[in-house]
């Protein structure tokens, strides 16, 4: 009776605790001595690029900004906060999501849904500014032009464009880390 209960006890621990050999196998990481295929190679450090001008940029006026997100493959997301200009949102904070956003290398080109009959367009570029570290302020600069579309009541658009230097804002530091005892 001894030898079955014994059996019973090694099935039933093979059932509920498999091979850690199996396990092993499956968790085994690919080897990182392979190289990458040069296209996903360049693809990884246009990524790594993006993700570092990800961030907070200034706009037109003191309180104003463009929260700048790049994701994979070059797809850009974000927004501008501003204040509104017209009769009905004078002094009114405004978000204007981006409706396209592309990085291409080092061009950047988004556009911002419509809000109070006014939309955003900017193509220019992304560049080294004056900030010695990332965390300064104007480490990167979005270089370019921006032009202002405002659509009147009678549907008749007027766009405006000019010249920017929008500056990255300071980005903040780490945690200071604890005291040990």
């Amino acid at each position: 009776m001894k030898s079955i209960l014994v059996v019973l006890l090694i099935l039933l621990a093979g059932i509920a605790f498999p091979s850690s050999r199996l396990y092993a196998q499956e968790a085994k990481p690919p080897d990182s001595t392979q190289s990458k295929p040069p296209d996903q190679a360049a693809s990884s450090e246009k990524d790594k690029a993006g993700d570092a001008y990800s961030g907070m940029y200034t706009f037109l006026k003191e309180g104003e900004f463009v929260q700048l997100t790049v994701e994979d493959g070059g797809r850009v997301t974000g927004f501008i906060s501003r204040y509104g200009d017209g009769e009905s949102d004078k002094g009114a904070f405004l978000d204007q999501f981006f409706k396209t956003g592309k990085l291409d290398g080092n061009k950047l080109s988004f556009t911002t849904d419509i809000v109070h009959g006014v939309a955003f367009d900017f193509h220019g570029t992304v560049e080294r500014g004056e900030g010695k570290t990332p965390g300064d302020d104007a480490y990167f600069v979005l270089k370019g032009t921006l032009t202002e579309n405002v659509t009147d009541i009678n549907k008749k658009v007027t766009a405006h464009s000019r010249d920017v230097a929008l500056k990255m804002f300071p980005q903040e530091a780490g945690p200071v880390p604890g005291v040990r005892k």
